[in-house]
């Protein structure tokens, strides 16, 4: 499956999105963060939503950060945010035309093996499952957007050493490896602090009108990049594509220098030991018994669906003989289905009532995936039984994301949002590098064929979390309790949780 992490709200005790403003965020923007979709996507990682803006006294924080705003839903008239935005339209545009270059420059270009492709895909996500932990403690400590900053940086000199090394004709797959960890522990600084930037950027009542409309222009960069990125590679080829990439990584650095955030550090005499920190943020996640359930599905997903998105150059470019030009329309099509899952999610939502929306729609997206497999079997069709995979995988992990990311830190106190996503993506991500290597192995093993079905049937798993938890005899989902501002545990009156809607 994938992963994404993505964006929802929260309002004042109701747990419930805002269609309003949701809608309109998607309407003008999107998320298919992996296109393959899966591994990202549930992930959400992914990602700030509706919570109250408090300091560690207690005190409201001064949450009008986005003081330049006229009131609620006018964010495009906010001049700050739509600084930020921009940066990350580019960059998240940028992004989707390297996830097709760069596989195509190691399967076609490089002639890479199943086992180097493996190792290269958990190469770019290693970093999750290494410095995961102490990079969310870290940035509570520090300044999220000059993380972000940095961040973006390294990401744009790193990337850029492969079309140069290219050029001269220089580059062998090792290289590829290297600059996936480097650029893998930027991203993983990167985004666990983007995760957690819009409450300092938005008022409250805007947060989940701000990750609407980032989550949204994710997905239209999932519409064009990817086509786009297919016809760059066919018309430049592979590395001058990356290049572009490389523009808009920079762009990005550009924006958030621009940016302005009403961000306050934490004192030092309210630091404890980074060990001490790191313990609090995974008793904070695994304490709460509906976020456990969440992690274990989104964990599970995200292992088996990062098998089935390492071996899919290798398949699609390879056994159904699919050009990258082709590869990237199908992307971009499916897409289609990331972008109309944020439009519904909102009337989703409202119908089947929050929590109910999770299991239905880890369901669904445990299921899509035997259509990649099933594909060898009338490769006739390949084409468009991959458009309609792809569609359902996006539509799906877009509700499921929406959902969830907008729970967790609706519930989560500000001085825990980094560790709180870094704990989750600890965990979430850190299956990743170990279900790519496997993929590499079991596609040299037995072939990349059968290692896709058993993908397939381990991601059917993944919704056993959530479909046997509490979730289907609620309709809201818990909301931020009194004690969140000094810390305590979010719980959710037991493992049932609250079973009413708190409007």
């Amino acid at each position: 499956m994938s992963q994404s992490d993505e964006l929802r709200e929260a309002d004042a005790g109701t747990a419930e999105l805002s269609p309003d403003s949701l809608a309109e965020a998607r309407a003008e923007a999107s998320t298919l963060t992996s296109r393959a979709g899966a591994d990202e996507a549930v992930e959400a990682d992914q990602d700030a939503a509706a919570r109250p803006a408090t300091t560690t006294t207690g005190a409201t924080a001064p949450a009008t950060a986005g003081k330049g705003s006229a009131g609620k839903g006018s964010l495009w008239r906010d001049a700050n945010f739509l600084t930020l935005w921009s940066g990350q339209a580019l960059s998240q545009f940028g992004a989707q035309i390297t996830e097709l270059a760069i596989p195509v420059l190691a399967v076609l270009m490089l002639n890479a093996t199943e086992w180097e492709v493996g190792v290269l895909n958990a190469a770019q996500v290693a970093a999750f499952l290494v410095v995961g932990l102490p990079a969310g403690a870290w940035i509570d400590r520090m300044r999220k957007r000059h993380v972000m900053i940095a961040a973006d940086g390294v990401r744009a000199l790193a990337l850029g050493a492969l079309p140069v090394l290219a050029l001269f004709g220089a580059l062998e797959i090792w290289h590829m490896i290297v600059v996936a960890l480097i650029m893998g522990v930027a991203t993983v600084f990167f985004d666990v602090s983007n995760q957690s930037i819009i409450p300092s950027l938005v008022r409250t009542d805007q947060i989940a009108e701000a990750n609407g409309k980032l989550q949204s222009t994710e997905q239209l960069a999932g519409l064009a990049g990817p086509a786009v990125g297919g016809w760059l590679v066919g018309v430049l080829a592979a590395p001058l594509a990356i290049f572009i990439t490389v523009g808009t990584y920079l762009a990005s650095f550009v924006a958030l220098l621009f940016t302005r955030d009403h961000e306050r550090l934490r004192p030092p005499e309210d630091r404890k030991p980074l060990v001490h920190e790191i313990g609090e943020g995974l008793r904070w996640v695994f304490g709460n018994p509906l976020l456990r359930r969440i992690v274990g599905t989104t964990g599970v997903a995200n292992f088996f669906g990062t098998m089935a998105t390492t071996l899919l150059p290798i398949f699609a470019l390879r056994e159904l003989g699919l050009t990258p030009q082709m590869l990237g329309i199908v992307f971009s099509l499916s897409a289609v289905g990331g972008l109309l899952g944020a439009i519904a999610t909102p009337r989703i939502v409202k119908r089947l009532g929050e929590a109910r929306a999770i299991p239905v729609s880890a369901i669904a997206f445990s299921i899509a995936p035997f259509f990649l497999p099933a594909i060898s079997l009338v490769p006739a069709l390949a084409f468009p039984l991959l458009v309609v995979q792809f569609f359902v995988m996006s539509f799906t992990i877009l509700l499921y994301n929406i959902t969830q990311v907008t729970f967790r830190q609706r519930i989560t106190p500000p001085r825990l949002l980094g560790r709180m996503n870094a704990s989750i993506r600890f965990v979430v991500w850190g299956v990743m590098p170990i279900g790519a290597l496997l993929a590499g192995a079991l596609g040299t093993w037995i072939g990349t064929v059968p290692t896709l079905w058993i993908a397939a049937s381990g991601e059917l798993l993944a919704c056993l979390f959530v479909v046997t938890g509490p979730f289907w005899s609620m309709r809201e989902l818990p909301d931020a309790h009194e004690d969140h501002a000094t810390g305590g545990p979010a719980t959710a009156d037991a493992e049932g949780g609250d079973t009413e809607p708190r409007r």
